[in-house]
């Protein structure tokens, strides 16, 4: 079973975020927050990666410092992507835990059939 945070917003569909360790933000970094619209979080990501590129081209010591800012990112990449959904107006709702995203919509849905209709637009 895994968790998912339920977020919504006035006539706008839900929006699901699995909880855990998010490979795509481990390898994709900065891009991942990109494009997941976490604009805040994603230019501090990038501004980080860029000083510590420079300070690696001056002292190759520093290199785990670069790892240790991807394996963050992948630590924390899904709450970076909730702060962005509530800076646009979600709220957290519900926490539910299903096999894949899939079920636990179906859940959701059981749970609150008033929000199949913004489903539908």
């Amino acid at each position: 079973m895994r968790l998912y945070t339920v977020h919504l917003a006035p006539d706008r569909a839900p929006v699901l975020v699995r909880e855990g360790f998010s490979v795509g933000a481990l390898v994709f970094g900065p891009l991942w927050l990109f494009f997941h619209r976490a604009w805040i979080a994603g230019w501090l990501a990038l501004a980080l990666n860029l000083a510590l590129a420079a300070a690696i081209a001056r002292n190759s010591a520093i290199g785990t410092a670069s790892l240790a800012e991807f394996w963050l990112l992948g630590l924390l990449g899904r709450d970076f992507y909730r702060w962005g959904l509530t800076r646009r107006g979600y709220a957290l709702s519900h926490v539910l835990a299903a096999r894949d995203e899939e079920a636990a919509l179906a859940r959701l849905l059981a749970a609150r059939p008033d929000l199949a209709a913004t489903l539908a637009r």
